[in-house]
Parts: C-alpha cells; structure tokens; sequence
C-alpha cells in the first residue's frame, strides 16, 4: 500500500500552475496543474541532471530549460531529443484537506 504525503492545500497552485517539492525529504519533485489534472514529476532531467522546475509546459510536457529534452509529465516518457530515459512520476491524490503524492521511494 503506498504512503502519500500532503504537498498543497487544495487552492495552493493555480490551473497552470507548479509547485516545487522534496519529497520525502530527499527527491526533488514539481507537482503541476493542468486545468483540474494534477501531475508530479521527478524535478531531474535524465539527459543532464539538471533542474525542470522552470522549463515551459505545454501540451502536457515539460521542456527542460538548458538542453530542450521534453517529458510528457503523465508518464514520465522522453519525448524529444536529448533525453532517452524517463522521469520518475509519482500518483497524486487530490482529497477534502489538500494535494497529496505518493512517496514509496
């Protein structure tokens, strides 16, 4: 069974919005709302390692700012050139009292 920790009130992150995390006190992680869809994604490219905490978003992929590797943010799949290996995603619960992801690690 997986344990969820909470990461937003319910009206923390706008429809468009992002919200940067450490999860569990150890991976780093972008919790984004697509309209009322809500995705969680490792805040790592794979390509390089860098950041993706403010790479654009559109189409339901995030790009990464400094090489331009895109990940579709449901699944955590490459889809552009750099990367070739995934993103960790993570389940997201959206409950009464907030946001809460998955964090079996």
């Amino acid at each position: 069974m997986s344990q969820y920790e909470k990461v937003a009130d319910l009206h923390e992150v706008p429809e468009f919005g992002r919200k940067s995390w450490l999860l569990a006190d150890e991976v780093p992680v972008i919790l984004v709302r697509l309209q009322e869809q809500y995705y969680c994604v490792e805040d790592v490219c794979s390509h390089d390692g860098q950041p993706l905490t403010n790479g654009p978003i559109d189409d339901r992929q995030i790009t990464c700012p400094r090489h331009g590797a895109k990940f579709d943010l449901a699944t955590g799949a490459p889809t552009c050139m750099p990367a070739t290996e995934p993103i960790q995603t993570f389940n997201v619960e959206v409950r009464e009292d907030g946001i809460y992801v998955a964090c079996d690690l």
